[in-house]
């Protein structure tokens, strides 16, 4: 059992992890990534091609300046990997009028002054023939809206940072730690003992075990992704079909346009 001596470990490395390493590591500290399958494995939160990002938050208007930050991040990231992350396809939030997601989505808009139309059913249809919607639905366009590669962003993010001199360890899986008297850590798994003056801690449905005190305030979401065949995928190609929330009697949905998958 050896040890080794960093400045920052992350202990996980997928979306949020692999993003620490590599932003750590460029500000010139010793970074280890401990990443307990391989990279891009499907146990974690991104997975599946893309992910959605969008300006207009129905969630609350507050997360606008975060995700303003996150698309100069996306475009910068792409640019240093030789890689474009970031798809910008506009966004379009679908739900009955008055039943609350698009009324908040474009309380989003006006707070921060984000270009936005809203739109109802028949002109949704008209500019993206791909919808068939009921005949009460209001759309909230917002144009900035798109998605991130987020597989390909993992393996981005690695690579800038191993780029920058950290390390990355796969299939070893953070086991405990213990903080020192100095103000540090101490970190242990199956193949060793490293010590870092911090620990991030970033290893998504499993970090109850790595923070026990978090156990009873930690759930963990299953969600379904499909893939669908179209009749007529040109409707569905990028360009041609945005990001989408659609709130339906059947449940809640979002989606993308088609991306390498042959599937919708």
């Amino acid at each position: 059992m050896s040890q080794h001596s960093y400045d920052v470990i992350v202990a996980g490395v997928g979306a949020m992890g692999s993003a620490a390493c590599w932003h750590l590591a460029r500000r010139g500290l010793k970074v280890l990534g401990l990443e307990r399958f391989d990279l891009g494995h499907t146990m974690g939160s991104s997975h599946g091609l893309t992910r959605i990002i969008r300006l207009a938050y129905f969630e609350g208007s507050h997360y606008v300046p975060i995700v303003r930050r996150a698309h100069e991040l996306w475009r910068e990231t792409g640019e240093q990997a030789g890689l474009k992350l970031l798809h910008v396809t506009g966004s379009l939030d679908l739900a009955p009028a008055g039943s609350g997601p698009v009324e908040s989505s474009l309380q989003s808009c006006l707070d921060h002054g984000l270009t936005h139309e809203v739109i109802d059913a028949t002109e949704v249809m008209r500019r993206f023939p791909g919808f068939q919607l009921p005949a009460g639905h209001l759309g909230l366009w917002q144009p900035d809206g798109g998605f991130v590669a987020s597989e390909k962003a993992i393996y981005a993010h690695v690579g800038l940072a191993q780029a920058h001199g950290a390390e990355v360890r796969t299939n070893e899986p953070l086991l405990d730690w213990t903080p020192t008297a100095q103000g540090g850590v101490v970190v242990r798994t199956e193949r060793g003992t490293y010590s870092a003056g911090r620990l991030v801690i970033t290893s998504g449905g499993w970090i109850a075990d790595a923070v026990p005190a978090l156990n009873r305030r930690v759930n963990t979401v299953k969600q379904a992704i499909g893939w669908f065949t179209t009749r007529r995928p040109e409707l569905f190609r990028e360009g041609a079909f945005p990001v989408f929330i659609l709130h339906v009697d059947e449940g809640n949905f979002y989606g993308f346009p088609l991306y390498e998958h042959p599937g919708f």
